[in-house]
């Protein structure tokens, strides 16, 4: 059965939704197993944890925020750069997020994260291209902040704290994960652009 309206986005929610409730209720070693750790990608050439990290949370808040944000605005990108173009997008966003995870994390073969924020931040960035001006709201912050306000800072912030020693949160994944969705959804809709200079 087809979902409608937005298909990969809805399924994407359900994947996540159905391999972390089992990993963080049922069977941690499935996390061990999945997650992104840099040894396990430069010794032992596991370079489909790049993927599968993306569907694991740390918790369930983390999988919650994670998914709420996904609901709100993969329909809305999905319906603008069509089924295929969203996937691009996500994937795209989570393979550069791997990457660049990897090359800052390079030399500590423990590092490890999971998490879907990565895809999640690209759709982000990418529905902030659309529409610029639409606001978003964060916590305990009760005005709207413009989407392009919104992503600039967002990315700024990643930069600056990526790489960090002691970080919980991995940064730099959200800045490739960001820049990526920036960069596919311009190459895919390069009339995004004109927006801004019409």
């Amino acid at each position: 059965m087809e979902l409608p309206g937005a298909p990969a986005t809805y399924a994407l929610i359900i994947a996540n939704l159905i391999a972390s409730i089992y990993g963080l209720s049922f069977d941690r070693r499935f996390v061990d197993s999945f997650l992104f750790n840099v040894g396990a990608v430069a010794r032992k050439k596991q370079h489909y944890r790049i993927f599968t990290s993306s569907f694991l949370h740390g918790d369930y808040f983390h999988l919650m925020f994670n998914m709420m944000t996904l609901w709100f605005f993969g329909p809305v990108v999905e319906r603008l750069l069509g089924t295929d173009g969203f996937l691009v997008v996500y994937f795209g966003a989570v393979m550069v997020s791997g990457m660049l995870s990897f090359y800052v994390n390079r030399r500590n073969l423990l590092y490890s994260s999971l998490g879907a924020s990565d895809g999640v931040s690209g759709v982000v960035l990418s529905f902030c291209l659309f529409y610029p001006l639409a606001p978003i709201y964060i916590f305990f912050i009760p005005i709207g902040i413009p989407a392009i306000l919104y992503g600039v800072i967002f990315i700024a912030i990643s930069a600056q704290l990526m790489g960090r020693e002691g970080n919980r949160i991995a940064h730099e994944g959200h800045l490739g994960g960001a820049m990526a969705g920036v960069v596919l959804t311009i190459l895919m809709r390069p009339d995004v652009v004109g927006q801004y200079f019409g």
